[in-house]
Formats: structure tokens, C-alpha cells, sequence
């Protein structure tokens, strides 16, 4: 007798999620995964220290209370219409297990965070994309209001544009179902749909920690909406989604807003001037309200490109699909890697010195320090 598959049709179908590289033990200048090139707060070192030790042989507290407790102060919003996650791919997975079953309708625009079709894939549930334009744009009629739940990402990875909250507010009132605004990125950015969230039944919005409170190390995020949404969430998350050093740093991270600011507008500032220097050297940079830029080099070839820069010590990210493929995504990190790439991009075009530093001294940044690519 024939012996059935151990694995689920879904699964063995599935394209796993890639993520970006993480090289060990290399000198490189690391801007592939857009993690933030600063430190955390001192505050979070000193609240793990706390921890360390005997304590850690208790569970954590299975629903993070002190933790969500402090994004309610922060955001202005009852603790009750927040919930923790382990990153916000943990809050993700969650969204899809209360709100979308097999065979459900699944929406996002594409292209997008890669792993949105991987989760709809592993709940079995049906899987529509809703095509950007070459300039990264929507229109309202392209999305399905039958879906039992869309995603947008927004500032949006790999492109870093970003949808105005008036389009989501029109977006989330057209939909049946569940709307996952996904803002990893944004506190780079200009606006937000946390009010959207805070009014409408349908709306949630997604957080992580990794990118301006620079804690990629630690896996945390959170969610937040309405009681009925939340409430449907705790009902499926694991029992023990943080660990005590996971609450405690976030904690601390969530105290010391006046470096979180600091920290966010010094990568905005950098943003813009590495936007302008590779504008100057004929590079088409979309406009990015993230912590990276998505750009196409001039002449094409961005593979050309991602490759000569991996040689000489500068690591970014190339999509091969044929939507991503023409453009590079590079993540802004210290004012003195960012120089170092542009010299790189330099040696790599014409074999000659660099032209960086004349740029980012008319935009008010330090040049003093030697570049190193």
C-alpha cells in the first residue's frame, strides 16, 4: 500500500520565506537587512542585567502586562488593546490564525514583505497581490472587499514609499474583513495609521522594535486595535510569546523617548542626504519614508552592481524577481558607512576617487572621519 505524504499539500508547495544574509565572522559594512546601525538605549542593558540570574528559572508573564502596559502610556490607549509579540512576524502569524481560514481570501500589494504569501500559504487560505505601479502607487478598486484580511505594509518593504493615512482610512471603510497596517518602519516616516487603528473596528496596525529602537536582537513587537480584534489575537498567540528579557528590554526602550528621537532623526537626516548623493552620480532613488532606499543605478545592471559592492566589503540587498530586479535596496547605516559605499560605488564605476564627502558636508553631516570601503 502506497504510504501517504507526512506532509501537508500546502506545505510541500510552499516557498519558505528568505531572509537576508547574516554573514559571521566577515569585515563588512552590513546594509541588507535594515537594521539600525546605532545601539539601544543604555536603559535596555541595565533592565536585562536586572533580570539575569535566578528569576530566569520562572516563566515569564504569559500575556506581557508591564510591557503593554507601557505601549498604552506611550500611545495613549488602554494596555487592553495592545498585545506583545515575538517581533511583528509573530503578530503576523497571529493575525492570519484569527482572522483568515483555509480557503479565505488573502490580500497585499506586491510586491511587498515576501512573507505575507507564506503565511496565507501555510493557513491554506487563498493568496490575491494587487500590483503596484512602476512608481509604487494604489488605487482603491484594485483591492477585493470580500477579503478576509489585507495586508499593507506601509512604509512599504522593499520599495520604502508609503500610502497616505487618508487612502488607508478610505481603504480599511471599503473592507469587510481585517486590515493589518504593517509599520515596521514607521517612525522614519511622515504619518501613521495608529489613529485609524484607535477608531475603526477593522483596523489593526503592527509594530516592531527592530528598526528605530534598534533591538533586531531581541525579536519585539506589538499590536495594536480594537478590544474584539485583540481579544481574538490572545486567543491564538503562543502561551509564552516573550521571554522576561524581551519585556524587560522593551520596557526600557519604550522609557527613553528622547533617544529614541535622537536615534530616529539622525538616520532620517543620513536618509536624505545619501538619497541626494546617489541622485547626483545618476542613480533613480524612489522616495523613502524608511530606514533604507530602493534605487535603480544607472544603465540597469543592479546585479552588477549588488555584486561589485558585496567585493569590496559593502553588503545590500538584490531581489532577482522580475518586479525588484532592476533596483537595489541599501540600508541607511553611521554617516561614515553611507560615505564609505558612495566611495565604493565610485571605485566600482570609474576606478577613480570619490566625490562622498562634498555632498554630505553641503547637507551639514561630519566628514571627518576617513572612509574605509
Amino acid at each position: 500500500m502506497k504510504r501517504r505524504s507526512l506532509i501537508r499539500s500546502e506545505i510541500r508547495c510552499l516557498s519558505a520565506y528568505v531572509p537576508g544574509e547574516q554573514p559571521r565572522g566577515t569585515r563588512l559594512i552590513k546594509l541588507n537587512t535594515n537594521e539600525n546601525p546605532y545601539p539601544p538605549s543604555p536603559r535596555v542593558a541595565r533592565a536585562i542585567r536586572r533580570h539575569l540570574g535566578a528569576r530566569l528559572r520562572l516563566y515569564p508573564d504569559p500575556v506581557s502586562l508591564r510591557f503593554r502596559e507601557r505601549i498604552g502610556r506611550t500611545f495613549d490607549v488602554d494596555p487592553e488593546r495592545v498585545i506583545a509579540g515575538n517581533g511583528s512576524d509573530d503578530l503576523l502569524t497571529m493575525g492570519l490564525r484569527a482572522f483568515a481560514g483555509e480557503g479565505d481570501l488573502v490580500q497585499f500589494p506586491w510586491p511587498s514583505y515576501s512573507l505575507y504569501p507564506v503565511l496565507a500559504g501555510i493557513q491554506g487560505a487563498r493568496v490575491r497581490r494587487v500590483l503596484f505601479s512602476e512608481r509604487y502607487e494604489l488605487r482603491l478598486e484594485q483591492f477585493d472587499p470580500r477579503a478576509a484580511l489585507t495586508f499593507i505594509a506601509n512604509p512599504n518593504a522593499p520599495s520604502g514609499t508609503a500610502l497616505t493615512t487618508a487612502f488607508l482610512r478610505r481603504l480599511a471603510r471599503r473592507l469587510r474583513g481585517v486590515l493589518i497596517v504593517d509599520e515596521a518602519y514607521a517612525d522614519f516616516a511622515r504619518e501613521n495609521a495608529l489613529d485609524l487603528a484607535r477608531a475603526l473596528p477593522n483596523v489593526l496596525v503592527t509594530r516592531s522594535l527592530s528598526k528605530s529602537y534598534a533591538l533586531a536582537g531581541m525579536r519585539l513587537g506589538f499590536a495594536l486595535g480594537s478590544r474584539e480584534l485583540i481579544g481574538a489575537m490572545f486567543k491564538v498567540k503562543d502561551s509564552y510569546n516573550l521571554d522576561q528579557l524581551a519585556q524587560a528590554a522593551g520596557e526600557a526602550a519604550f522609557a527613553d523617548a528622547a533617544w529614541h528621537r535622537r536615534g530616529v532623526r539622525r538616520i532620517v537626516r543620513t536618509r536624505e542626504a545619501f538619497r541626494a548623493a546617489l541622485e547626483e552620480r545618476g542613480w533613480e532613488v524612489l522616495p523613502s519614508e524608511a530606514n533604507f532606499v530602493f534605487a535603480r543605478p544607472p544603465g540597469g545592471a543592479a546585479e552588477e552592481w549588488f555584486l561589485a559592492l558585496k567585493k569590496r566589503g559593502v553588503l545590500v540587498r538584490w531581489f532577482a524577481a522580475r518586479e525588484t530586479r532592476e533596483r537595489l535596496r541599501i540600508t541607511i547605516g553611521t554617516e561614515r558607512e553611507m560615505r564609505a559605499v558612495l566611495r565604493a560605488l565610485d571605485i566600482s564605476r570609474s576606478g577613480r576617487g570619490s566625490h562622498a564627502n562634498g555632498v554630505f558636508r553641503r547637507t551639514g553631516m561630519e566628514t571627518g572621519m576617513p572612509i574605509q570601503a
